[in-house]
């Protein structure tokens, strides 16, 4: 597979660095960058790490396991019919430019991120409609919700508070600020961008924001400078942690690099318990996986246990459903699917019987910057081999998925990737993957639909009590991994190569951890 340019570059850049590159006061930061930098427009792991540096939402997650914390909000009010919330923002906080953040901006910011319809604004549009987001004082803001909305508050860290003025100055043709945002940056968080030596998806250098609202009395020694740089290719990304030239990797270091992580001086392997889970998509709109037959066969087909003790060595755990097993609502009878090959032949003849299409070759794509999810697909089709199913592995880009996710016709067969925690609240996984409301979205692309699930899944948004939503997204895990909608992997356990001078990293399942505010750097 043909690499771009740029990506050719940033790695001949890295492996030729002088030491100059991770200087004494420079964190470089070899995470993926984001496609674009609209935060109402992607939504994916890597926005949420430069959401986390960048922005600021009115709540935030802190810690491992997550809690919801105050941030630009001091508190909230909330109505005894559960419809109208109230946020309180704080005093004193400015954005980048120095000019003041008040409820102006946060009405703007819903306003813009439920008008453009894209990103985050899945969590809140079926709930909320844009005009009924207003101000009531300078410091007040308040949201008067269509019907009662459980997860609101656990969503409230998606929204990244953006500069009105800012972005009105730079509209074109009613577009919100949208391309001048794409590689720009309106935010008040505790690093700004710096424009103009950012390339898409290749370099991002951040500047520490002395002024930020929380202050830097936690911090003895914050980084100033952060210069997030990523390589796309595994092993050249640990060789740069090796040699020196950046301090972090991303999160997904498969087991190999780990070793080798491990072996070396001056590095070391970060292993964090998180919440996201890995999945293989099937396409359930497109024959044969339209065949309820045929996707068991494919559930029964892959080696879990082969994966997770010999690929992985054991540093992951099995999660057999769509939630993951360390959050509540998961239903303790449910046991998955397990690799029998004599029952993935035995559904695969009842779904021949049916008619469905089996002697087509299938394919299932694979990120080609992410090795797991090679290793993955390749055990796939050696289980599929085995009972007489040919699939063809394809390279990719996690950018090309999820555009393609957009719609059955475009979305793979199969693709690979981690639903990865955005907010602690079970519809951040099962609510936004399985129900047919969310078709179109990348975290939905199963093309799953059941109404009795859709039903259950609509009903736990509104209950008011956490047990009666444990209850209704029980009864819908069963029936989901009953109907086998998908192929559900593990849940994770984050691998990140950092540098030994590195101190004050916190792991948060939230955007990987990767908040640069605690972070320092020794002598």
């Amino acid at each position: 597979m043909k690499k771009s340019l740029g990506t050719l570059c940033a790695a001949a850049f890295l492996l030729t660095a002088t030491p100059s590159l991770a200087a004494k006061d420079e964190l470089v930061w070899g995470d993926t960058l984001p496609k674009a930098l609209d935060p109402h427009v992607v939504y994916d792991v890597p926005m949420q790490m430069f959401m986390l540096n960048v922005y600021d939402g009115l709540y935030r997650y802190l810690g491992n396991p997550p809690e919801l914390t105050p941030w630009l909000a001091e508190s909230h009010t909330l109505s005894d019919d559960g419809l109208t919330w109230r946020f309180k923002l704080r005093e004193g906080i400015t954005f980048h430019d120095g000019s003041a953040l008040n409820a102006d901006d946060v009405v703007y910011s819903f306003q813009r991120l439920l008008s453009l319809g894209k990103g985050p604004s899945g969590a809140l549009r079926p709930v909320l409609k844009a005009e009924n987001v207003t101000k009531v004082d300078d410091l007040t803001v308040q949201f008067v919700l269509d019907r009662a909305y459980a997860p609101f508050l656990a969503t409230m860290p998606l929204v990244s508070i953006v500069n009105e003025d800012i972005l009105k100055a730079n509209e074109k043709d009613g577009d919100w600020g949208s391309a001048w945002l794409a590689s720009n940056a309106a935010g008040s968080g505790a690093y700004k961008l710096d424009p103009a030596t950012y390339n898409p998806q290749e370099i991002a250098d951040l500047l520490r924001n002395e002024d930020h609202f929380y202050g830097w009395d936690d911090n003895a020694n914050p980084i100033d400078i952060v210069r997030a740089h990523p390589v796309q290719e595994t092993s050249t990304r640990v060789l740069a942690l090796l040699r020196g030239d950046t301090d972090g990797t991303d999160g997904y270091l498969p087991t190999d690099q780990v070793e080798r992580v491990q072996k070396a001086d001056g590095v070391r392997v970060s292993k964090d318990e998180s919440m996201r889970i890995m999945i293989i998509r099937m396409n359930n709109k497109r024959p044969p996986f339209d065949n309820l037959n045929f996707r068991k066969c494919v559930s029964h087909a892959f080696q879990y246990q082969g994966f997770i003790d010999i690929v992985l060595k054991g540093l992951v755990e099995r999660n057999p459903g769509p939630l993951p097993q360390n959050l509540w609502g998961v239903p303790e009878d449910v046991a998955g699917y397990s690799y029998d090959l004599d029952k993935a032949k035995e559904y695969c003849d009842a779904a021949r019987a049916e008619g469905a299409p089996l002697d087509r070759e299938l394919e299932i794509h694979i990120q080609s910057a992410l090795d797991q999810t090679t290793q993955s697909a390749q055990l796939m089709q050696q289980g599929l081999a085995e009972v007489g199913v040919t699939l063809k592995l394809v390279a990719s880009t996690w950018a090309n998925l999820t555009s393609q996710a957009a719609s059955a016709e475009t979305t793979p067969d199969m693709w690979v990737h981690w639903v990865s925690t955005y907010f602690v609240d079970p519809e951040n996984w099962i609510g936004q993957m399985y129900d047919s409301d969310y078709h179109g979205t990348w975290k939905a692309s199963a093309w799953y639909q059941n109404d009795e699930v859709d039903r259950l899944l609509r009903e736990a948004r509104t209950e008011t009590t956490q047990d009666a939503r444990a209850e209704r997204y029980a009864a819908a895990y069963r029936q989901i991994v009953a109907d086998a909608a998908d192929i559900w992997i593990y849940n994770t356990v984050t691998l990140r190569g950092l540098n030994e001078r590195v101190e004050g990293y916190k792991f948060s399942p939230v955007g990987s951890g990767a908040e640069f505010r605690w972070m320092s750097l020794k002598n």
